[in-house]
Order: structure tokens, then C-alpha cells, then sequence
């Protein structure tokens, strides 16, 4: 009876592995089509196009999923691949390809006139960057400010490259630019004169009863010209009456 049982579970365990082994070594990779299934080749740094063919020649289909914006590659370069390569993968399978494209471009803002600080915040928020600042004297732009820029507004520049200002050192040493005295009080244009390096001329008065008394109307040279050497400003200043200055005149 012990002889017949051992001999009942002896066929019982052959069976079973044998079973076991058919189902794994041959239902099973049936099943899945495991030898439909080919090793994925390598396209990347391959050109899109002539990835894609080979690809497709060995039965499998593409689709671009995924863009990089980036300067190290040729624009349409295969920079990355899904399945990756030397995995086993079936026929028929989509691969998801990532492609290279020139960096995106921004416009170059007009930067004339500002002063470098303002500039240089505004091409910061842009990804651009100062690459030079030059410096001139220029007598029609203020002492810090833009006079040019390199390359010019409107032009297009990949993020992360840099631009070329010229910043200007004002009005140039042993020159003279008349100040603009319209519409200050005597006082503060006389203060003014001084401070550009003129000396006052003549002071002529003139009834206006719309503007503060003694109110700059006139000045004899006009705001903002450049002198080689110092020079009398005459001024024109506002009165209620005219009356009062013959009388300060007289009482002279």
C-alpha cells in the first residue's frame, strides 16, 4: 500500500513539472509573442528623418512627444527615445521620439536713452545679458544714459546671448551746455547759471499777471546748446506790474 502511494505521488510530481515546464517554455511565450519581438535599436543623434526610416523598416511606428529647445544639437536631431534602445520590444510598437529645435528668440527692446541700470533690468527679464558697454561724450543725452545698442531693436537674439551698449560720459570736458531756465524762479535760474559754468547778463522784465512774479519767460541762448567757452545769459522774468521795478529803478 506505502509502494503504491510513493509511486501515485512520484507520477503526480513528474507530471506536474513537466506541465509546468511545457507552460513556461512554450505556452506562455506563445502567448505573449515573445519571439514577434525584436531588440530596439539606437536613433539617437540621428537626423529625424533618416531616424524614422529606420525605424519604420524595422516595423515599428514613430511619433515626435517631445521637443528640446537647445543650441548643442542640429535642429531635427533625435535627442532621446522611448522605448530606449536594446530593450526587447514588438512589432508594431510606437516609439516616442524627443527632437531637437533652435533655441526660442526674443526681440531686442529699444534701449536708447535709458540709463544703464533700467537696461540692463529690462534684457535680464528678456534672458539677454550686457555682453560690453562702451562710453563717448555726448552732449544729447545724459551723463549714464543709452546713446547705442548692438544689435539694434527689433532684432531677433537667442536666449542667453549678449548686447553692446554705448553709455554716455555726458557733455564733454571744457564744453558748456546752456541750462533750460524757462519757467524757474529768478533765484533758482541764477543759481543755475553758475552751476553750468555762465555767468548772469542782463535781466529784463516783462507784466504778466498768469504767472508767478519773477518767473523765468526768456533766456537770451537757447536751452541745451553746447558752448566752447562760457558766455552772459540774459533772462526775460515775469511782473505783476511794471510799475514797481521803475519805482525800485527810481529808488536806486
Amino acid at each position: 500500500m506505502i509502494k503504491k502511494y510513493l509511486l501515485y505521488s512520484l507520477v503526480f510530481i513528474t507530471t506536474s513539472f513537466l506541465v509546468i515546464l511545457l507552460f513556461d517554455s512554450i505556452i506562455m511565450p506563445f502567448y505573449v509573442r515573445m519571439d514577434d519581438g525584436r531588440y530596439m535599436v539606437n536613433v539617437t543623434d540621428k537626423n529625424i528623418e533618416y531616424g524614422r526610416k529606420i525605424l519604420e523598416s524595422e516595423g515599428y511606428k514613430t511619433l515626435i512627444g517631445d521637443t528640446l529647445f537647445t543650441a548643442k544639437f542640429e535642429q531635427g536631431t533625435i535627442v532621446d527615445q522611448y522605448p530606449t534602445p536594446n530593450t526587447r520590444v514588438k512589432k508594431g510598437r510606437t516609439v516616442r521620439l524627443k527632437i531637437s529645435h533652435p533655441e526660442k528668440m526674443v526681440s531686442v527692446p529699444d534701449l536708447i536713452g535709458r540709463s544703464i541700470r533700467s537696461a540692463d533690468l529690462i534684457i535680464n527679464q528678456l534672458g539677454l545679458e550686457i555682453d560690453t558697454v562702451y562710453q563717448e561724450y555726448n552732449s544729447d543725452v545724459p551723463s549714464g544714459n543709452v546713446t547705442w545698442q548692438y544689435p539694434k531693436s527689433g532684432d531677433m537674439l537667442n536666449k542667453g546671448m549678449g548686447l553692446h551698449l554705448t553709455i554716455s560720459l555726458g557733455v564733454p570736458p571744457n564744453f558748456f551746455q546752456v541750462p533750460n531756465l524757462f519757467g524757474l524762479s529768478k533765484k533758482k535760474a541764477i543759481i543755475d547759471i553758475k552751476r553750468a559754468g555762465f555767468t548772469l547778463g542782463k535781466i529784463f522784465y516783462r507784466q504778466n499777471e498768469d504767472l508767478i512774479p519773477y518767473t523765468v519767460l526768456d533766456q537770451s541762448i537757447t536751452a541745451e546748446t553746447i558752448l566752447e567757452t562760457s558766455s552772459k545769459i540774459d533772462l526775460t522774468v515775469s511782473v505783476l506790474d511794471m510799475q514797481d521795478i521803475f519805482n525800485q529803478i527810481i529808488d536806486k
